[in-house]
């Protein structure tokens, strides 16, 4: 089980859910971001399942532990400012994680529906933000550049439901061009059959274990190979 830490922003505090492996080995690290609905306990899970696979693990509370009140909310919360200041408060994230001792190596950044849109873009903004894994990202969000900066070298891969239109998508081909244009790779894997939020096992409604467990294998594998 993680815990709940603090750590210095460029304006005030930033608060996040922290866990860290129980080997006691130096780790490199994850950035885990919500979904817009909060710091959730599935969030939290999946933080607590990544420092089970040996990263120290960090998700952002970038609601303050105030949830969304409506489901429209996330989807309007997709826009070119605020998925700007959002980037930047991950590149604060992940400079707190590279200076605590227990971690070693790189960062990479795993997300989910608008949180795996802003993980994917986190890395045009964070030098070290290396890999990112996008579970079902909401795309595209209001003014998403085609060009994107700074991901030469880096890795992503998109997770994507068939209910958002798998790979085809026009959004998921757009990132993709624009990551591999900027001298990185992009994998993208189809899941037949799934409803968005297929990984989410609080929403028994859309969970796919299968899919699930297959997204997850391919997330640690691309950290594993990319971390370090």
């Amino acid at each position: 089980m993680g815990e709940m830490v603090s750590y210095r922003r460029s304006a005030g505090t930033g608060e996040g859910y922290l866990a860290i492996p129980s080997s006691g080995a130096a780790s490199p690290a994850v950035i885990v971001i919500q979904d817009w609905w909060g710091l959730v306990p599935h969030i939290r899970s999946v933080v607590d399942r990544f420092a089970e696979a040996g990263f120290v693990a960090l998700a952002p509370d970038f609601r303050h532990g105030q949830p969304a009140s409506k489901p429209s909310e996330p989807r309007q919360m997709l826009n070119s400012t605020q998925m700007d200041e959002a980037a930047a408060d991950i590149a604060v994230a992940a400079e707190y994680l590279a200076g605590r001792a227990e971690v070693t190596g790189k960062v990479g950044c795993a997300g989910f529906c608008a949180g795996a849109s802003l993980a994917l873009w986190a890395a045009t903004r964070a030098e070290r933000i290396v890999a990112t894994a996008a579970f079902y990202p909401r795309l595209p969000w209001d003014g998403m550049p085609t060009e994107w900066a700074d991901y030469a070298g880096k890795s992503a891969v998109v997770h994507c439901s068939e209910a958002d239109g798998l790979a085809a998508a026009d959004g998921v081909q757009t990132v993709r061009r624009a990551v591999e244009n900027a001298g990185g790779t992009c994998q993208t894997y189809d899941y037949p059959g799934t409803a968005h939020a297929f990984f989410n096992e609080d929403r028994p409604e859309n969970f796919d274990q299968r899919a699930a467990a297959t997204a997850w294998a391919r997330t640690l594998e691309l950290f594993r190979a990319k971390l370090g």
